[in-house]
């Protein structure tokens, strides 16, 4: 089987240097294109609405609010910090002849990633798994096996260190 169009997804972690340098193997055998994808959950407040002022919140009390301002100062600070590590992927990538573009996005990362390859056109997601299990997984989700169940192409996933059993 013959790849062309490869999407890695890359975070901070550990893992992630392998789950890259596995891609760049097979888009070198393959001499496929890569598009680097990271993303964040968007985990802020919700901005206000009017259901917020029918229950005595206005606007200006939660755009105001430390904690808001905080979450937002937060996802600005990890946005930043994401796209810094794209471009140090993207740059490696390059330096190796690859052709290679970047993605991020906020949201639901698991849906977005998929639909992301689908619209790119990719043949292959690369992704790591960290090896969580039962509830630890159901309750942080795992961006590997919604990907493996929800993907329109072949995905491989790259095993990390799993989780002691308890």
């Amino acid at each position: 089987m013959s790849f062309h169009k490869i999407v890695v997804a890359l975070d901070d972690s550990e893992l992630s240097k392998a789950v890259f340098n596995q891609a760049i193997t097979l888009a070198q055998n393959n001499k496929a294109s890569l598009l680097l994808y990271s993303g964040l959950a968007d985990l802020t407040l919700v901005p206000p609405t009017n259901l917020t002022a029918e229950i005595g919140l206005f606007p200006q009390e939660i755009m105001g609010s430390t904690t808001y301002q905080a979450q937002q100062a937060n996802l600005e600070h990890q946005t930043e910090t994401a796209k810094s590590l794209l471009q140090q992927y993207e740059a490696a990538a390059q330096q190796l002849g690859l052709q290679v573009q970047t993605a991020f996005e906020v949201g639901d990362i698991e849906a977005l990633l998929c639909a992301t390859a689908q619209d790119w056109g990719a043949d292959l997601i690369v992704v790591g798994r960290r090896g969580r299990k039962g509830l630890s997984e159901a309750l942080l989700g795992s961006v590997s096996n919604y990907a493996v169940h929800n993907a329109h192409c072949s995905v491989l996933v790259v095993q990390g260190e799993t989780e002691p059993h308890a």
